[in-house]
This record gives structure tokens, C-alpha cells and sequence, in this order.
């Protein structure tokens, strides 16, 4: 059996991706360019790519092919309708990254909220040491016990971090961007009121039609001026120049953006450009790459090329 990962960097240093060899011979490629696919794969029985473009031509040019293996949840840079006609399942793996973006939605937000770089280097620089009171009141920050907890997208990731908002003792809302999400715990909201109203508003969903440009700078504008916007979800989903004009006009108080529309980010992107920094934190698309993650998430793909020899044989 020959195996092919054909962008084996996009899952880092794990403890496990050797467990591919038990299939047969396994070829690893750091990345791989669109003209260097076909020449990867023609021969190949099984490949396994992250974000690799997979169409038709390279699809049907692919005689041996048997199983498709996307390293991440989103299938969209496979032509499932070509796969299909070929007999040649498509296998992704979900739910390998739910407590490691639950925990970078917050460590994004309490950046935002407290600030604690200013706290470290108000006492590193020397600052703390001169003062005559034993605190210091230069960045003032509120708590998030009493405060409105907006979630939008109430899947796995998004329910867990409700129940960490609720820890915290926010009182959590959410907005359904399918408008059929109605069996869950906490208050659903229109877009209108919960937008007015959330202290947080946290991004969870999928990148549709009914999520491309939800955020853009209408809603942003409706926002409170106090609110903090955070996107972990999919970078289209926030209008990146709406946010940017709508920071330096201080709209909303601050966003932090894991995910950007092209990735890694155009450097003309206005979100470098934003004129109060302070207010914006970035962070290139990493909220989901806990080592722990990236481990159950190769485990995800072993069990489903297991699956596929079980069912085939």
C-alpha cells in the first residue's frame, strides 16, 4: 500500500505520526505546490492532505487511488463530486481540537481584557519599584462574572466555551446563524439584540453564505463601544477592513482574530494597518494546534484509514 502526506508540516512535531507505516510505504512531503501534486500522488493508493488542493484533473489522473484523507475538518479543497465518481471515499476528522480552541478563545480574550503584558513591563521596567502605593490603576479592566457572553456557532467548540463563560459566571447567550439551533441551555438571541447587548462576542461557525461577511461594519457599529469581539471560527466571517476602520474609530473596545481570509495573512491586510494596535490581537491561525490536538487528530486519521481496509477487504 503507498501513502503520501503531501503537506505533513501543517500538523508540527507530534509524538505520533509514525503510526501511518503500519500501512505500508509512507511518503512524507513537507508542502506541496500545485504543480508538484500529480507528480506526488499518481502513483498513490492512499493520500492524505491538509490543505492541499485535490480537483477533478488531479483526481482523475489518479488511477490507483483509493482513499482521501483530509487532515482537518474542512473538505472544501477536494472535489468530493470527482472522488465520488471514482468510488474513492473522502474522510475527514472532527472534534480533535474542541478544548484547545476553547482554551486560545480565552487566552485571546484576557489578553484583550487585562492587558497583562502592560502589568508585566510596568513592574520589569522599573516603573512599579517608584511607586507609593502597592497597586497600580494605569489599565483598567472589567471582570467577566455579570457580563453577557455572546457565542455565535453552537457546535462542540462553541458549547464548551459557553460552559467555561458560564464557569466564570457570564451569562451566556448565543445567535444561530441557521436560525434552527433551538435545544440548547442558554438564551438564543436575534442578531439585532445580541449584538446591542453581548460584552463578548465569540465566533464558532463555519464560513457559508449565511456567515460570509456577517460581521461587517453595520454590525459592528451596533456593537457596544465596551464590547470585545473575538474570532476563532473562519477568517471570512469578519469583514477584515470593516473591523479595522471600525477599531480606529473605536466602535467596539478590542478583537482578537485567529483566522484571516488568506493564510497566512497578505501583508496589505488593514488589520496590520490598524492605527491603535493595542486594541487588536493577532494570532496566526493557531488557536486549534495544541500538541494534544494535532496528536488526536493524526489518531483520527489512522482510525479512519482502518476503517476504510476493514470495510474494503
Amino acid at each position: 500500500m503507498e501513502l503520501v502526506f503531501l503537506d505533513v508540516k501543517t500538523m508540527g512535531d507530534i509524538p505520533n505520526l509514525s503510526l501511518l507505516d503500519r500501512f505500508g510505504n509512507v511518503t512524507c512531503y513537507l508542502t506541496t505546490s500545485p504543480d508538484q501534486t500529480l507528480e506526488r500522488i499518481q502513483n498513490a493508493d492512499i493520500v492524505i492532505t491538509n490543505k492541499v488542493v485535490l480537483d477533478q484533473s488531479i483526481i482523475d489522473q489518479c488511477p490507483s487511488l483509493k482513499l482521501i484523507c483530509v487532515a482537518a475538518t474542512g473538505t472544501n479543497n477536494v472535489d468530493k463530486v470527482a472522488a465520488e465518481k471514482r468510488g474513492i471515499p473522502v474522510k475527514n476528522a472532527m472534534d480533535y481540537s474542541t478544548q484547545s480552541v476553547t482554551q486560545g478563545t480565552f487566552s485571546i480574550l484576557f489578553h484583550l481584557l487585562v492587558n497583562i503584558p502592560y502589568f508585566d513591563q510596568y513592574v520589569k521596567g522599573g516603573e512599579y519599584a517608584k511607586t507609593d502605593i502597592f497597586t497600580h490603576f494605569g489599565k483598567g479592566f472589567w471582570q467577566l462574572s455579570g457580563k453577557r457572553f455572546g457565542i455565535i456557532g453552537l457546535g462542540a467548540i462553541g458549547r464548551q466555551v459557553a460552559k467555561v463563560a458560564d464557569a466564570f459566571g457570564a451569562e451566556v447567550v448565543y445567535y444561530s446563524t441557521s436560525g434552527q439551533n433551538n435545544d440548547q441551555p442558554y438564551q438564543r438571541l436575534e442578531l439585532d439584540e445580541f449584538l446591542r447587548t453581548a460584552d463578548v462576542v465569540s465566533i464558532h461557525a463555519p464560513l457559508n453564505e449565511k456567515t460570509t461577511n456577517l460581521m461587517n461594519y453595520d454590525r459592528l457599529k451596533a456593537m457596544k463601544p465596551s464590547a470585545i469581539l473575538i474570532n476563532v471560527g473562519r477568517g471570512g466571517i469578519v469583514n477584515e477592513a470593516d473591523l479595522a476602520r471600525a477599531l480606529d474609530e473605536k466602535l467596539i473596545a478590542g478583537a482578537g482574530i485567529d483566522v484571516f481570509t488568506q493564510e497566512p495573512i497578505n501583508p496589505q491586510n488593514p488589520l496590520l494597518h490598524v492605527q491603535n494596535k493595542d486594541r487588536l490581537a493577532l494570532s496566526p491561525h493557531v488557536t486549534w494546534a495544541s500538541i494534544e490536538a494535532r496528536t488526536l487528530l493524526m489518531e483520527k486519521v489512522g482510525r479512519n484509514i482502518d476503517d476504510f481496509l476493514a470495510t474494503s477487504n
